[in-house]
C-alpha cells in the first residue's frame, strides 16, 4: 500500500474560492463528521485547503478496510488547521464533548452507516450510526445555534419511485432498503429540529459516488480490483442496471457551495400540497446532487475495460435484495440555487479513479 501522501485531488483555484465566498475564515469552525470516510476526507481536504479550521469526527469502524481510511486521515492530520477526533457518534456523551470542544458554526454531518447490502446482516449498525447517531449531531447542533447543519442524504430514498428522473418533490416514502429508510429518517427529523429550534438544515441526496480513495464496497472499487487482478466481478441483474455516477470532485463541490446557501422557511409552499423538498415552516431544503446522465452497468464495464487495459470475466448473479434497477439525477434544482451542475465525465472520472489506484497499491 502506498503511503498516505499519494496522490491528491487537484482542484482548481476557482473550485477553492468558491467555499470562500462570504466567509470570514478566522470566524469559521466546520465540523466534518464522517472524516476519514470517502467523502468527508474530500470534503474536509478541501476546506481546509481554502483555509479554514476543519474539526473531524469519525469511527473508524471496521465495514470496510481501516487502513484505507487510516491513510485518508493521515492526509487530513498533516495539516496545521486540521483537529482530529475518534468518536463513535451513537455514543451521546462524548459526541456532545466533541461538539463542545470544537464550538462550530457549521456542521457537514457525512458520517453513516453505508451500503444497501449490509443491512441484511447487522441492521442495528444503521440504527445506531444513521438514527442515533444523526439524533446527537442534531442535538449539538441545537446547543451550539449552528448558522448551518449540511447532512448527507441518498438517491436509495427514492425507492420504488419510477418517475426519472428522480427530482426532490418525488415521493421518497416507500424505501427498499434499510439504509434508505434511515437516510429518509434523517430528513425527516431535521425537518423536525429545523421547525423546532430554527437550525438552517440542507440535506444532500448523493448518486453513486465514486473516484480516487474511493469505498472497496462499492461496484467502481471493486470491479477495479478485480479487473486489474485478473478475477471475475459479479454483475447482479443480468447487468440490466443504470446508476448515475457521480464523481467525487463534483460531489464536493456540490456540498461546499451548499455551506453557504442557508436554506429559509418557503412563504410560496403550500400545506395543502406540500412539497417535501423544502418547507413553509422550518429554514430547510433538500437537493439532489448528480451527474445527471444514467449509465448502463454493461456500458460502465466497457469503459472501465478501457482504462485498466483489461477484459472482464463476468459472472451473472440475481439482483439482490433492496437494490433498485435504476438511478437518475434531476439536476435543475442544484443548478437554480447555487449555479452548479456536476460535470466530470464518466470516461474522465474513470481515467483518473484508475490511475489513483494503480498508484497507491502500487500496481
Amino acid at each position: 500500500m502506498a503511503s498516505a501522501g499519494t496522490p491528491t485531488l487537484d482542484l482548481p483555484a476557482a473550485f477553492l474560492c468558491a467555499t470562500t465566498a462570504g466567509m470570514n475564515t478566522a470566524q469559521r469552525r466546520i465540523i466534518v463528521t464522517g472524516a476519514a470516510g470517502f467523502v468527508g476526507a474530500a470534503v474536509a481536504e478541501h476546506l481546509l485547503r481554502a483555509g479554514l479550521t476543519v474539526f473531524g469526527l469519525d469511527s473508524f469502524n471496521a465495514y470496510y478496510d481501516v487502513a484505507l481510511k487510516e491513510a485518508r486521515w493521515a492526509r487530513l492530520t498533516a495539516q496545521a488547521n486540521f483537529r482530529g477526533q475518534r468518536v463513535d457518534l451513537s455514543d451521546k456523551a462524548l459526541t456532545l464533548a466533541a461538539f463542545d470542544n470544537a464550538a462550530p458554526t457549521h456542521i457537514v454531518h457525512l458520517a453513516a452507516q453505508a451500503g444497501v447490502r449490509y443491512g441484511l446482516e447487522n441492521p442495528q449498525a444503521y440504527v445506531d450510526s444513521n438514527l442515533s447517531g444523526f439524533m446527537n449531531v442534531l442535538e449539538a447542533a441545537r446547543i451550539h445555534k449552528v448558522a448551518h447543519l449540511v447532512f448527507a442524504s441518498s438517491s436509495s430514498v427514492y425507492g420504488a419511485n419510477r418517475t426519472v428522473p428522480f427530482a426532490e418533490h418525488h415521493t421518497a416514502d416507500h424505501p427498499m432498503s434499510l439504509y434508505a429508510a434511515t437516510k429518509r429518517g434523517n430528513e425527516l427529523l431535521a425537518h423536525s429540529y429545523a421547525h423546532l429550534f430554527k437550525i438552517p438544515c440542507t440535506g444532500l441526496r448523493f448518486f453513486t459516488v465514486y473516484g480516487p480513495w474511493g469505498r472497496p464496497d462499492m461496484a467502481p472499487y471493486k470491479f477495479t480490483a478485480r479487473l486489474l487482478a485478473g478475477t471475475p466481478i459479479d454483475v447482479h441483474h443480468g447487468g440490466n442496471m443504470r446508476r448515475d455516477f457521480t464523481f467525487i470532485d463534483d460531489i464536493v463541490e456540490g456540498v461546499v457551495r451548499i455551506i453557504d446557501h442557508v436554506p429559509v422557511a418557503d412563504e410560496s409552499w403550500s400545506a395543502l400540497e406540500p412539497a417535501p423538498d423544502g418547507s413553509g415552516v422550518a429554514p430547510y431544503r433538500i437537493f439532489n446532487i448528480g451527474r445527471g446522465e444514467p449509465v448502463d452497468l454493461i456500458d460502465f464495464i466497457r469503459t472501465l475495460e478501457k482504462h485498466t487495459g483489461k477484459k472482464a470475466e463476468i459472472n451473472y448473479i440475481p439482483i439482490q435484495p433492496g437494490e433498485v434497477e435504476g438511478t437518475w439525477c434531476d439536476t435543475s434544482a442544484l443548478e437554480r440555487a447555487i449555479g452548479y451542475k456536476p460535470r466530470v465525465s464518466l470516461d474522465d472520472g474513470l481515467s483518473q479513479t484508475v490511475a489513483w489506484f494503480r498508484a497507491f497499491y502500487k500496481i
